[in-house]
């Protein structure tokens, strides 16, 4: 088995903003496993509100993995690479996707198969219009037209949160879900719940910091909007201190580390009758299939992360009436859209 690697720059359609940062593109890392004719391929793409970036993903890569002679089983080889990444998530996940893809492709079956997902009930992804200037949110409300549901990021002030919403409600009155970012304090979260509920809103996502516990628990008690946990549902082990605080969870595959681990996710939220969502980072289709793959198993997907991005370097999972539809191929489903420079 040959690992190879590298970087590349995916540029955003429009800077993406949320409530503490704007970014015009983000350096992402592509994986790739090789052997007996097929390549297995996975995706990186770190965040910084995690203290994982690019450079820290590329110095372990160059440090050297030492993968196992052969894979008989995907978990026990995963069980071994992923303990050498140092505990950066990202770096792992995208040997998680890089494994299960090259294995899937081996037993020729398609990831949502070994993962025992019904490709047929995918559900709807939403398209996120992020926090900028103002004057572009007719361009981002038609570019949206195609997805039925709305991510809208707020945050950054009850006036200027109430503004970008009325802003977007001149265009569209298509269902919405408001992700504030940790952004908000209590009053602005009271305020805020209950004046989306009368915006055609479905829920609220993180509306305050992740240390802010006591008063999540509060809000939820006045919400008439449910609430889902993101930046507090990092991994499996977060769940059992949020059951009772959030109604759900946003799983994302960056944060997780594994798809084994979001699997085991999914299963603890079910056991504690807890919404769940697939969300993203902004990402090529490389990752964004591979969480495609898990979509069947959860409430609502937020995987747009590619359709965000205007040089996606692959195709893969793509949306048709606004459902997610995933390649039927072997493995992820991935293709290379054209002979980019170190991608394969």
């Amino acid at each position: 088995m040959k690992l190879s690697f590298t970087t590349y720059r995916i540029h955003c359609t429009h800077p993406f903003g949320i409530s503490r940062s704007t970014h015009a593109h983000y350096d992402i890392v592509y994986i790739y496993l090789e052997g007996e004719g097929i390549t297995g391929r996975g995706e990186a793409a770190p965040s910084g509100r995690y203290d994982e970036f690019t450079d820290d993903i590329l110095n372990v890569l160059k440090s050297g993995i030492s993968l196992p002679e052969s894979m008989s089983d995907p978990v026990a080889f995963s069980d071994i690479v992923l303990a050498q990444c140092k505990g950066i998530k990202a770096l792992e996940v995208a040997f998680s996707m890089a494994i299960l893809d090259w294995w899937c492709q081996m037993e020729a079956m398609p990831l949502y198969q070994y993962l025992d997902a019904d490709p047929s009930i995918a559900p709807k992804t939403s398209y996120t219009i992020s926090i900028g200037d103002p004057d572009l949110i007719p361009d981002k409300v038609h570019e949206g037209m195609p997805y039925a549901i709305l991510k809208v990021k707020l945050g950054i002030g009850l006036s200027e949160d109430k503004a970008m919403m009325n802003a977007i409600r001149e265009h569209t009155d298509k269902l919405i879900r408001v992700d504030a970012n940790e952004g908000w304090d209590l009053s602005t979260g009271i305020e805020m719940c209950k004046w989306l509920a009368d915006q055609n809103v479905e829920f609220v996502e993180q509306p305050f910091k992740s240390t802010n516990l006591t008063d999540t628990a509060e809000l939820r008690s006045k919400s008439p909007l449910p609430l889902i946990a993101d930046e507090n549902s990092l991994y499996s082990g977060d769940i059992p201190g949020i059951e009772g605080v959030f109604d759900g969870i946003n799983i994302k595959l960056m944060k997780c580390g594994s798809i084994f681990e979001a699997q085991k996710m999914i299963q603890m939220a079910r056991e504690r009758d807890m919404q769940i969502m697939l969300g993203c980072m902004i990402e090529s289709s490389v990752g964004i299939t591979a969480a495609a793959h898990l979509s069947p198993l959860v409430d609502y997907a937020d995987l747009d992360g590619n359709l965000l991005i205007n040089n996606d370097p692959y195709s893969g999972v793509l949306v048709e009436d606004g459902y997610l539809k995933l390649p039927g191929g072997s493995g992820l489903g991935v293709s290379l859209n054209s002979d980019s420079e170190n991608l394969i």
